[in-house]
């Protein structure tokens, strides 16, 4: 057995252990230099740095910049909260249900670590308000030391991760995957002009598989770097204007002349194919873009398609991110409200328990729960990880039991402490990296062992009392596993079924706004977007991805259909009857989630009436008015995503 082979025969990840041993040790350093300047928690400054220590330097900046603007905006809502309530607690426990309810609501709006900035803004509060102890002079104390340790944490972070931290990918690799789809997504639409090939609907769900895996990284390749920010919009743009190319594709060709328009797509796209020739692209999708004036729809695709990769090409310094606005992008309104309100009611009902049975340890139970909740609201399967965060929480308690008890009365004073905590650790810089726990075992593991012990000479307390803070600690973790199966429980296929909901909506609020046309590239964009999540959500999930992507498309082209009513009704030309045929029409859609087929009965007997105008596409309606009917089941969401 050699050195190098022994990690792996230990079965500890051999690359991930270098990342975790330097956590460690800046842990150590954080936890000793914030002792040494007369911090209350020094501890906490340790917490701080496995919080914030990612591997790769612009994830490590975004997110100890978010940490630090959650922390202060929730140290300072917290001392506030103290100060106001003269620290009576049937006052603090609403008080933080509330906020820590906002909370989770806004992390689940937010993208990034944004989101984890939000929700950290939620439980830095709690911390500052739950565990301060009598040596805390004031609640500006409290506060203070928290926004300190906190500092100094990321401080310390930030400083060793930015020798050790890998760059990061080079914003330039966004890029790649997004050009070869729009190679082929050109090809085939150059073929269908020409006639030589239907659209093959099988392989355009491949491709919206792929476009569905790229979008879903993109947040994370944005962080820390402004030219990595302007990147990932453009490609964005990029993949929205391929999902209108791919809606385009499913509706009935009806101009035979096509040619000319044919070849400028062939030659586009065989310019994608050669790195070094990205100009002639441009200069082939602009001219395809003037060919294709018979559809305006193609047209603003083609015209978005080119936009979209001359600003991913031009994405090369941080003065260019003011340049471009961001897309109207998805955002979860509905898991926002339950995450409040599950939130709230959970801290809610924990702080009553502790209130009325006055349980010396119950501050640890409450900060745990408001944790729990809050943070793995955002998860694909709260429930899931909460098992492990339970084992993970269990072996902490068990290593800050072994140091308080074993360890802690041979120190012979508050030095001895802090340099005892150092080997438990550094041991968590093993056990994270260890293949079965490199997760929330592994990482709850480090921050429960900190948490425990606050290190002050002398030592008071009993076994028991160490004990029963315990308890407290893991059962945070196991009452947040109940709050995520019996308050608007949360999984991956109940997300596919909320986000179908809101597609629903969205097309219903289309319906229901007079001028809605005018707002069209942000109706577009967020619709195309949540295709895009949807069908991501339907990979994770192995739902059927046919019926998930088919039935996105009809929500699109009746999303079309709405528009161009609502365009048509904008023209002071058109005559009263077929404005009022159109109001009533779009009137039934208002409500199209409740009764499908009634709405594309109405759509179809629109169509029929106003078949004479010229004005009006009434191939666009007819086929929106089948794609509603055959897909009837699908637009109409769980009642319990919609409530």
């Amino acid at each position: 057995m050699t050195a190098s082979t022994i990690p792996e025969r230990l079965g500890l990840d051999a690359a991930r252990l270098g990342f975790t041993l330097r956590t460690a040790i800046a842990a150590c350093c954080a936890l000793f230099i914030a002792w040494l300047l007369g911090l209350e928690h020094p501890q906490w400054s340790a917490m701080t740095v496995w919080a914030a220590s990612q591997p790769v330097r612009g994830q490590l900046v975004e997110k100890s910049l978010f940490r630090a603007l959650g922390t202060v905006l929730g140290a300072i809502f917290g001392m506030g909260l103290l100060l106001a309530s003269h620290g009576w607690p049937w006052v603090i426990v609403p008080g933080l249900a509330l906020w820590i309810g906002l909370c989770a609501g806004a992390g689940n709006i937010l993208r990034g670590f944004a989101s984890y900035g939000a929700m950290l803004a939620g439980y830095s509060a709690a911390m500052v308000t739950l565990l301060h102890s009598a040596q805390s002079a004031s609640p500006l104390a409290v506060g203070v030391d928290r926004m300190l340790t906190v500092l100094l944490g990321l401080l310390v972070a930030l400083a060793i991760g930015w020798v050790f931290a890998a760059p990061g990918d080079d914003p330039d690799d966004l890029t790649h995957g997004p050009r070869r789809l729009s190679r082929r997504i050109l090809a085939d639409l150059a073929a269908c002009l020409a006639g030589k090939a239907p659209p093959d609907h099988a392989a355009h769900h491949v491709l919206l598989s792929g476009m569905a895996a790229i979008e879903d990284r993109l947040d994370g390749r944005a962080a820390g770097s402004l030219r990595s920010r302007e990147a990932v919009r453009a490609v964005r743009r990029l993949l929205l204007a391929q999902v209108a190319i791919l809606l385009w594709m499913r509706r009935p060709l009806r101009r035979t002349e096509n040619g000319p328009l044919a070849a400028a797509l062939r030659e586009a796209a065989e310019a994608y194919n050669e790195p070094c020739r990205p100009q002639d692209a441009d200069a082939a999708l602009h001219r395809a873009a003037g060919l294709a004036a018979f559809d305006p729809v193609l047209q603003g695709a083609l015209a978005d398609l080119t936009t979209a990769a001359a600003r991913e090409r031009a994405a090369e310094g941080a003065w260019q991110a003011a340049g471009t606005h961001a897309a109207a992008l998805h955002r979860d309104w509905i898991g926002a409200r339950q995450a409040l309100l599950r939130t709230m009611l959970a801290i809610l009902a924990v702080g009553g328990i502790w209130l009325a049975t006055d349980w010396e340890a119950g501050a640890f139970m409450l900060l745990g729960t408001a944790i729990m909740t809050t943070v793995f609201s955002t998860a694909d399967n709260p429930v899931r990880l909460l098992r492990q965060v339970i084992v993970g929480q269990a072996l902490g308690v068990a290593g800050a039991l072994a140091c308080r008890w074993l360890v802690w009365p041979l120190a012979g004073g508050e030095t001895g402490l802090v340099l005892s905590m150092m080997p438990f650790i550094v041991f968590g810089g093993f056990l994270f990296a260890h293949r079965r726990a490199s997760g929330p075992i592994g990482f709850d593991y480090n921050m429960v062992v900190l948490l425990l012990l606050q290190p002050v000479w002398p030592l008071t307390g009993s076994f028991p009392h160490s004990l029963m803070a315990g308890v407290a600690v893991v059962l945070g973790p196991a009452i947040g596993l109940v709050a995520f199966r019996l308050i608007f429980p949360v999984d991956g296929k109940r997300r596919l079924r909320t986000l179908v909901a809101m597609m629903v909506r969205e097309i219903e609020a289309m319906a229901g706004r007079r001028g809605a046309s005018r707002r069209r590239p942000v109706w577009r964009a967020r619709l195309y977007h949540r295709l895009l999540r949807l069908v991501r959500w339907a990979d994770k999930t192995g739902s059927d991805k046919e019926e998930a992507v088919e039935g996105s498309f009809a929500i699109l082209l009746l999303g079309s259909a709405i528009l161009h009513m609502d365009s048509l009704l904008q023209q002071p030309e058109l005559a009263p009857g077929a404005a009022r045929r159109l109001d009533m029409t779009l009137a039934r859609l208002r409500r199209v989630g409740r009764d499908p087929h009634r709405a594309a009965r109405a759509l179809a007997a629109t169509a029929a009436s106003l078949a004479g105008n010229p004005a009006v596409d009434t191939g666009l309606l007819r086929e929106a008015a089948a794609e509603l009917s055959s897909r009837a089941a699908f637009l109409q969401p769980d009642t319990r995503a919609r409530t």
